[in-house]
């Protein structure tokens, strides 16, 4: 049995029985059923349901948003932007995925040859609760456009949200079989991976699940795509524009709750502008509103588990212990709920708790560097590699250095964030494989060589 609990309260929001085996056996055998007939379909027909899927997500979007946020705590402004960015991304596939999936001829005089893309199956696509509807479309867009069909396995604590999806894709028109969500638990994962129905399989979640799954598919040999954790490093340079960059500042590290594998974590100030830069940075994450997620105004919800909470706290403390200063928050909210204020934690070190862990929670952790070129160091003394944003007012400096920078994306002067045209995802321990753009929807195809002779 599967209970949403409502993180803003700590109340139960439902129960939902867990599927059986021979529901899973069903789910996979139509799956794949659906998938033999959705790969003959073409490109167009598939661009129509997810154009359907779009228009069903923007009619619904208020009941979604509404679901998001009492599962998982975000504010319900950012969930309905959850549920639009979803719907744009299925826009975007559906407008250029036969572009993507074009035939590309090679020039030969003695043969008719080219390279064709054709979709792998059912693919498996393990998803977390901190996003549960962009993080599966962001997926299943270039996934079903591809031709490929997908179980989902969602993250425990956002059941019903699992449950839409399927409901929305259905409704939209898709084969039977060929989106289903399955209550399972992570127990089980290992059979599916290993079960021949499956393809391939994505992850989003924590390096450290990325590793099991990572060896579980290895052993079966399917092609994975794992997008795991990070601790993305914020240059602020000496010539930056410390208002523009600390209004940013608030919004990378507390968007979604500081519960991203994108926030900035990790802020790396030269030190002649880093008592300014601390002081405007406070005062605007002071001005977050902290409560009821489903209020209008509440711009920062409550930590997804209690255990999270738990989890943050302590890495608050240890860092403490370890030298740094609370700037601002450090200590957890009385009440229900599982409420965590904006904190900012100044003069952390290299070795410091959250310098080398990541936190996942609203905890903002400065290190002072004496100039660029220990901010570049630093930026790079971690064992992630998801995402960087640099500020300067240089741009020929900026061009220098995003080439230095060890991630999957560099962002100057701005946020980093996921975008449908442009591959996201990491290297090191931020995992491997790219999701969006024309990349990700190549992930899950069979890159094909076609060579024709002459008859003779």
């Amino acid at each position: 049995m599967f209970r949403a609990i409502n993180p803003a309260t700590g109340e139960a929001l439902g129960e939902y029985p867990a599927h059986t085996r021979e529901e899973v056996d069903r789910a996979l055998d139509a799956a794949v059923a659906a998938q033999r007939a959705w790969r003959r379909t073409s490109p167009t027909s598939r661009a129509a349901l997810l154009r359907a899927v779009a228009n069903r997500l923007r009619d619904g979007h208020e009941q979604y948003a509404q679901t998001i946020t009492l599962e998982m705590g975000k504010p319900i402004g950012e969930a309905r932007a959850e549920v639009e960015k979803s719907a744009v991304t299925l826009d975007y596939y559906a407008e250029n995925a036969e572009a993507f999936l074009a035939f590309e001829a090679i020039e030969s005089s003695a043969s008719e040859s080219g390279v064709s893309y054709e979709p792998l199956g059912a693919v498996l696509a393990i998803m977390p609760w901190n996003y549960p509807f962009w993080q599966f479309f962001r997926f299943a867009a270039p996934a079903l456009a591809a031709g490929n069909a997908a179980i989902l396995k969602h993250a425990a604590n956002v059941p019903g949200c699992a449950l839409l999806v399927e409901q929305i894709i259905r409704d939209a028109g898709a084969p039977e079989g060929l989106v289903s969500s399955l209550l399972i638990d992570s127990a089980e994962v290992a059979g599916l991976i290993a079960d021949e129905r499956i393809a391939a399989v994505t992850l989003t979640g924590s390096t450290e699940v990325g590793r099991i799954v990572a060896g579980q598919a290895g052993r079966h040999l399917k092609k994975q795509v794992l997008e795991l954790g990070g601790s993305d490093p914020f240059l602020v340079l000496a010539d930056a524009d410390l208002e523009a960059a600390t209004t940013v500042a608030v919004k990378s590290r507390f968007t979604a709750n500081g519960q991203s594998c994108v926030n900035a974590k990790r802020f790396l100030v030269v030190e002649e502008v880093a008592d300014r830069f601390v002081e405007l940075f406070a005062e605007k994450a002071a001005a977050l509103k902290l409560g009821d997620p489903l209020e209008e105004s509440t711009t920062i919800g409550p930590l997804a588990r209690a255990n999270l909470r738990d989890a943050l706290h302590d890495q608050v403390r240890r860092t403490v212990d370890g030298g740094a200063t609370v700037v601002l928050g450090g200590e957890p909210i009385d009440g229900p709920g599982y409420f965590y204020p904006p904190t900012i934690l100044d003069h952390v070190t290299r070795d410091g708790v959250a310098f080398t862990e990541e936190t996942f929670g609203p905890v903002a952790s400065i290190t002072r560097v004496r100039d660029t070129e220990e901010a570049i160091e630093l930026a790079n003394a971690t064992e992630y590699g998801l995402g960087a944003a640099v500020w300067t007012a240089d741009l020929d400096e900026a061009r220098r250095i995003v080439p230095r920078i060890d991630a999957g994306a560099v962002f100057v002067n701005g946020m980093v964030a996921s975008d449908a045209r442009l591959p996201f995802g990491g290297i090191k321990n931020s995992g491997y494989g790219r999701e969006l753009s024309v990349f990700g929807l190549r992930e899950f195809v069979n890159i094909k060589t076609v060579w024709i002779g002459p008859a003779r």
